[in-house]
């Protein structure tokens, strides 16, 4: 695993750890799990959970199991286990043969059951589930207990089998755990831990139709596979009282522990599930794996790395209360790996035509250009320079502001790993005023070095030779809340969301060597920013290009943070 790889950290986790060494208290036994429900992609929230339970195995030389929490058929499917399986693996974790599903464990779910029902510590209760809601009582006022809370032992075992029979109507009865009614903390209040659901489980078919709850089966799953640390975010709190409480009563030896942490907030982001499913249905993205969602498959699709993914999660830590990540750290986390490892090419996305009327007619030749300025290691390539070329339309400026060092009207400034270049004169469409291509001259002393007179040429800009050039398509993606904590506003979530998140340009350019390229590709295109080739929507011959990141990052110079 990659952590192991990396410096051990420390945080208020790995603290209780050490403790939990030092009193013998697990047998010097580390055994994570990241235990996502199959009912949706994961995004980055999970890839956090995900970077610190496998992180904390290696550290320890422990144990990390995948497994999947798919006690509620409603929404689970085979889709959403397979895309977890697929992004734990590429965020670069192995949990070896230790694939489990709490549906694996469904008859001993129900045979604990039992066993509380036989302790006269469970009671099937026939109460509407609006009736148990009101009877649980508030934080200030303690609950009402039930009238079927005192039926016999032998009473609950017969109608929890004839549950479990299907001889019952779906919300006809359930079984509650019998703890405290007047508990100050309502998580105790005789929860319901199975409730009669008939829709058919991705994988038990419709073998079962009553399902354990997610507090009885998840605390169960982790003492079954004899985890140690159940680390969890800090909705799950209030809960520990009731995880505890089940394994102390159903649990000889080895109990599992849990341990909360802060969820991640990231800005101009949301990771609720409710949201994203949202987000997907009503097609405001075109899917999961849409490159501006938070999710692993979206943010893969995009062009991140697994390895910046990583190295965000390590320079966000582990905190015990929440707060708000600025997503522009992991943008330079992305920026920074790419930086060091995507080689550099030269593209065109907003192409002006410029001819260069003292190069010969006809005449192509093949500059070398260095694949990653920093690095030789990483080597050449040969670049074709003809007399037309393509340009960036910014890289002109007819009126240009004081130190401009692009283009102008009677200006030099030189080609990427090519020659200087002087503006002559500018043509433009008689109707509209449009600049349609401009006519330079070029300085043949200069390819690839100074003037032979010493006069100083400061502009750079990149180029495609026109006749080589391979037109694509590329999508600017951005962010897609134009707002930084749009969970936390009142207004309709659609309201909040950027307008310019996704432009698409159809008529851009790149050089020729791309024809090789293959899905999935990084490149930084020289001075706009870092692309990858989209694995979905590309075609032979007609690649398109996601933009990942731009070079700078443009919203905290907008907001005047950086």
């Amino acid at each position: 695993m990659p952590n192991q790889d990396m410096a051990p950290q420390s945080d208020f986790i790995r603290e209780i750890i050490e403790d939990d060494f030092k009193t013998n208290k697990h047998k010097g036994r580390v055994a994570t799990r990241f235990p996502p429900e199959p009912n949706g992609y994961l995004h980055i929230g999970h890839a956090k959970s995900v970077c610190l339970n496998f992180g904390i195995a290696a550290q320890y030389r422990g144990t990390c199991n995948l497994r999947m929490d798919d006690t509620d058929p409603a929404g689970e499917s085979l889709e959403y286990v397979e895309s977890i399986i697929n992004d734990v693996h590429w965020l670069g974790f192995d949990w070896e043969n230790r694939l489990f599903y709490a549906s694996d464990y469904f008859e001993q779910l129900y045979q604990f059951a039992i066993q509380l029902i036989k302790d006269g510590k469970a009671y099937v209760d026939s109460l509407s589930a609006d009736e148990i809601r009101r009877l649980r009582g508030t934080l200030t006022e303690p609950g009402k207990e039930s009238p079927y809370r005192n039926r016999s032992v032998d009473e609950n075992l017969d109608l929890f089998a004839r549950m479990r029979a299907g001889e019952f109507a779906d919300g006809t009865h359930v079984l509650r755990a019998k703890i405290d009614m007047s508990s100050p903390n309502v998580t105790m209040r005789d929860p319901v831990i199975y409730r009669i659901k008939r829709a058919p489980h991705y994988r038990t078919s419709n073998n079962w139709v009553i399902y354990p709850m997610y507090d009885f089966a998840h605390c169960l799953s982790d003492a079954i596979e004899k985890i140690t640390h159940s680390i969890c975010t800090l909705e799950f709190e209030n809960n520990r009282p009731l995880y505890d409480w089940f394994v102390n009563e159903l649990i000889a030896d080895g109990r599992p522990n849990q341990i909360e942490f802060a969820r991640l907030n990231l800005s101009y982001t949301m990771l609720s599930k409710r949201r994203l499913i949202e987000l997907v249905e009503k097609g405001y993205v075109s899917g999961w794996d849409d490159p501006r969602m938070p999710t692993v498959a979206g943010m893969r699709r995009r062009g991140y790395t697994p390895e910046a993914i990583r190295d965000f999660c390590a320079r966000i830590g582990v905190a015990k209360s929440d707060n708000l990540v600025d997503i522009g750290l992991l943008e330079s986390c992305v920026r920074d790996d790419l930086n060091e490892h995507a080689p550099r090419v030269l593209g065109v996305l907003h192409p002006l035509k410029v001819i260069i009327d003292n190069y010969p007619d006809g005449q192509t030749e093949e500059l070398e250009c260095a694949n990653h300025p920093q690095k030789p290691e990483m080597g050449t390539r040969r670049v074709p320079f003809s007399k037309v070329l393509y340009i960036e339309q910014e890289d002109f400026d007819e009126n240009p502001p004081k130190k401009y060092k692009r283009l102008a009207p009677g200006k030099e400034v030189r080609l990427r790993s090519s020659y200087v270049i002087k503006h002559k004169n500018t043509v433009k469409n008689e109707k509209s005023g449009e600049i349609t291509e401009l006519h330079c001259t070029y300085d043949p002393e200069t390819r690839n070095g100074p003037p032979p007179d010493s006069r100083k040429v400061e502009g750079v800009i990149h180029w495609v030779s026109a006749e080589h050039a391979m037109p694509v398509e590329v999508r600017l993606y951005d962010r897609l809340f134009q707002v930084a904590d749009p969970a936390a506003s009142d207004q309709d979530f659609a309201t909040l969301l950027n307008p310019n998140s996704l432009e698409i340009l159809y008529n851009c350019y790149v050089e020729p060597g791309l024809k090789k390229a293959i899905p999935g590709d990084r490149y930084q295109f020289e001075r706009l920013g870092y692309f990858c080739i989209d694995t979905k929507d590309s075609s032979n011959g007609r690649p398109v290009f996601n933009r990942i990141v731009q070079l700078r990052d443009s919203w905290g110079k907008m907001s005047g943070k950086r």
